[in-house]
């Protein structure tokens, strides 16, 4: 099984990321921004998994099971947050939030 060196983990880490955070930007639908979101969180999770191999210590994926429980929680209250929006407006705008008052 060949390693894969730090920089391709790092430069793949950062161009997910950076997929990531033009879709949060550009996109409206809830669920597309949700997905955007975990893919950015993906992203740091492999950033921290490749430099805890670089140094042969597992702080890193001990790392991404934190990710991977905050990733859990953050799909839990979105799916919360679209099901709550589809019975108020009938529709998954993130710009339609401010519609949701009180």
């Amino acid at each position: 099984m060949a390693a894969v060196s730090l920089d391709h983990g790092l430069i793949l880490a950062a161009i997910l990321f950076v997929i990531g955070f033009v879709g949060l930007l550009t996109r409206r639908n809830l669920i597309v921004v949700l997905a955007c979101i975990e893919i950015m969180l993906n992203a740091a999770g492999l950033a921290f998994v490749v430099a805890g191999a670089r140094w042969g210590r597992a702080d890193g994926q001990v790392m991404f099971l934190f990710v991977l429980a905050m990733a859990a929680a953050e799909v839990a209250v979105g799916l919360a947050l679209a099901i709550r929006f589809r019975q108020s407006l009938g529709r998954l705008d993130v710009d339609d939030a401010d519609e949701m008052k009180g």
